[in-house]
């Protein structure tokens, strides 16, 4: 039986972690190292976009590579990205100084980073900061909650989670954090995800599962229709649970791949409701679809509409949008067979039927829309298949935030 619990990625057995102010930032947290005291199988999922930031290029080579590391160093700030050679090198001199620091080779340690585009990393203040956390690293949830602090850049709250699972009659513990705000779309958000868990899996499954995982969760989200350099998402599991080794598809990886799930599709949702000026988590679920690529199609295609994001954020059922948004996302379906939805703690209210509407309170559904989750439902009535996308409102305070963003 799976529960969440309190805590983070020191959840699980095993891993340590901490976030200071390395002076990255200004009079801000801005570095976090995850560390696990033995070897751990790795997965990654990383940025669809060609340019790719250096840290990116160095995790998918340990990931695609050795497959092991040992601990994960991240830094807000600086995202080293667009930053040539000079980059790589300080992904290597991250690398080196953790390692030598913890008795480790550097092809063990992760790198990532968050923050603007085109800036050198100041390596001698992470090279610092990795000696100043390298004592202070510890396993509480108070440590777990520091780094996942420390990863934020525009994010307004931290963002962790950890769950229970029993497999194979032992406690199985993953804990995650994860941190996106803006420049948030599929594939991949400008989000950085670290999952943690003491499960034993192979490698082959470990990257089957998130590989997966990562379809229905991260890559259901979008803030602002930007697909970042930085994009990363690692799975890192040290077997301390004491489970037999999980080697073929079958309850135990089941039970694995549902906790997974839980944990980023938590994540995914708080990200995309703690998008850059939000003010309410936008659900669009498209049911009665002859495919799950049909439905994953046609709610991408509502969520990232940035009409219905402002009618979202202006608590205005301008249903006309969403149909819209359905008619030029090129997936095929017969708009005069479409019923329409809107569904918050407030209520649910029927507002369009066969495409046509159904003469609703415009009252009613604006006090469903003023709640700070609100979901739209869009039965196209061609078969059982169905996705969920999540996104968020469109406000003035995105372009706010955006503007200055540098300065």
């Amino acid at each position: 039986m799976m529960k969440q619990i309190t805590g983070g990625v020191t959840s699980p057995k095993g891993f340590q972690a901490i976030g200071i102010a390395a002076g990255i930032k200004k009079d801000r947290k801005d570095m976090a190292i995850i560390y696990s005291e033995t070897q751990c199988r790795t997965a990654g999922t990383f940025t669809t976009n060609i340019v790719k930031a250096a840290p990116v290029k160095w995790d998918q080579a340990i990931v695609y590579g050795n497959k092991t590391a040992h601990a994960v160093v991240v830094n807000s700030g600086v995202a080293n990205a667009c930053t040539g050679q000079e980059g790589m090198n300080c992904c290597r001199d991250t690398a080196s100084k953790a390692a030598e620091l913890f008795g480790i080779e550097e092809n063990q340690v992760l790198v990532a980073s968050t923050g603007v585009i085109g800036q050198q990393i100041p390596i001698e203040k992470i090279k610092a900061g990795i000696e100043t956390m390298k004592p202070l690293l510890s396993d509480s949830e108070m440590a777990g909650t520091l780094a996942a602090e420390a990863i934020m850049t525009t994010d307004t709250v931290k963002k962790e989670i950890a769950v229970e699972t029993e497999i194979g009659g032992k406690r199985v513990t993953l804990g995650g954090m994860c941190k996106g705000s803006g420049m948030i779309h599929p594939n991949m958000c400008t989000m950085l995800s670290f999952v943690m868990t003491d499960a034993n899996i192979s490698q082959e499954l470990l990257q089957k599962a998130l590989s997966a995982s990562v379809t229905d969760t991260y890559n259901m989200v979008s803030v602002d229709g930007d697909t970042s350099t930085n994009d990363t998402c690692l799975l890192l599991a040290n077997g301390l649970a004491g489970n037999a080794e999980i080697t073929e598809e079958n309850e135990d990886y089941q039970a694995f791949l549902e906790a997974l799930n839980f944990i980023n599709t938590y994540l995914a949702k708080k990200m995309a409701a703690d998008g850059e000026g939000a003010t309410a988590l936008f659900e669009v679920k498209v049911i009665g679809a002859e495919s799950k690529a049909q439905a994953v199609t046609l709610s991408k295609s509502i969520v990232t509409s940035s009409l219905t994001k402002a009618a979202i954020y202006g608590h205005d059922a301008n249903w006309g949008r969403i149909l819209c948004a359905m008619g030029y996302s090129g997936a095929q379906f017969d708009p005069e067979k479409v019923d329409l939805y809107f569904e918050s703690a407030a209520g649910k209210l029927k507002i369009i039927e066969n495409g046509v509407s159904i003469g609703y309170s415009e009252e009613e559904a604006t006090r469903i829309l003023s709640e700070k989750e609100v979901t739209a439902i869009a039965d196209i009535k061609m078969g059982d298949a169905s996705a969920t996308a999540w996104g968020c409102d469109l406000t003035y305070d995105y372009i706010k935030i955006n503007a200055d963003y540098r300065s």
